[in-house]
Order: structure tokens, then C-alpha cells, then sequence
């Protein structure tokens, strides 16, 4: 091999590290989102959108049974919200922006998961003519720990 052919492929090697390093591991890997909601809830699908348009692959499963899936997944009542997703083996309640969730799966804390308690206004999907509100997003344990994650 010629020595601009490996100069060539030891670009390419640093480039695909870099890539990999600069947008995560959902980005790299096209992380599976499984998101439960409401079949009458619409702001749910627009959240969908914002995860698939931040590189996250969504299924959506739309169910009358939130609360049983809320309990199962172990949100705490306090922290409910429309709609419960699973990814990377978390919980993701509610309106929880995609940089969050990316954020959550980089440093792979020991909680449950986040949650955007309620349905804050002009989080990801609750977008609209009225004026965002700040809201805070909430990470959760087993333990009934919760701290701080994100403040929007």
C-alpha cells in the first residue's frame, strides 16, 4: 500500500471516530425509542418526531393501559406524564428533549430514568402559539431518589 493510501485510510478511521464521539451513541447506532401512549393523544406523535428527527428510531404502541404501563415501568406518580418510552434499558416520561435523553444515554447514570413531569408547554412536542414555560426534567431511581437533570 502507498504511503497517500494510507494517509487516505488513516483519515477515513479518524473521521468515522470523530463522527462517533460528535453524535453520540443513539446517533451512531439509530437507538430504538419504544414509545406507549394514549391513541387519543396527538402531542405524543409530535414528540416522536422530535426524537426521529435527533436520529432516534421510534415505535410507537399505542395502548389504553398507560397507568399499568407507567406502574411497570416504575415512574413515580408525581412524575406521570402522557406518554412512557423505553430506550438503551431506561424510562423516558413525557416530554424529555432528545438532547436529554442523548445526554442520559452517554453517561449511563444509575436512575430509572427522566422524566418532563406533566406536559410542560413548549417542550418537545408541546409546541405552540402560547408561551414556553420553564420546566425542569427529572431524573428518578428505584428508590424513590430524584434529582435535577435538566433545566429548560
Amino acid at each position: 500500500m502507498n504511503r497517500s493510501r494510507r494517509a487516505r485510510h488513516s483519515l477515513l478511521a479518524v473521521a468515522a471516530l470523530a463522527a462517533g464521539i460528535a453524535f453520540g451513541p443513539a446517533a451512531a447506532a439509530g437507538e430504538e425509542v419504544t414509545m406507549y401512549k394514549d391513541p387519543n393523544c396527538g402531542c405524543c406523535g409530535k414528540w416522536a418526531e422530535h426524537m426521529r428527527a435527533s436520529g432516534f428510531v421510534v415505535k410507537e404502541v399505542a395502548t389504553s393501559a398507560m397507568a399499568g404501563v407507567k406502574r411497570e415501568a416504575g415512574v413515580p406518580q408525581a412524575l406521570g406524564s402522557c406518554h412512557t418510552a423505553k430506550v438503551g434499558g431506561y424510562i423516558v416520561e413525557g416530554h424529555v428533549p432528545a438532547a436529554d435523553v442523548r445526554r442520559m444515554l452517554s453517561e449511563r447514570p444509575a436512575i430509572v430514568g427522566l422524566s418532563a413531569p406533566g406536559m410542560p408547554l413548549g417542550s418537545p412536542g408541546m409546541e405552540g402559539p402560547y408561551p414556553a414555560e420553564r420546566y425542569e426534567v427529572i431524573a428518578f431511581d428505584g428508590e424513590g431518589g430524584q434529582t435535577v437533570f435538566a433545566r429548560h
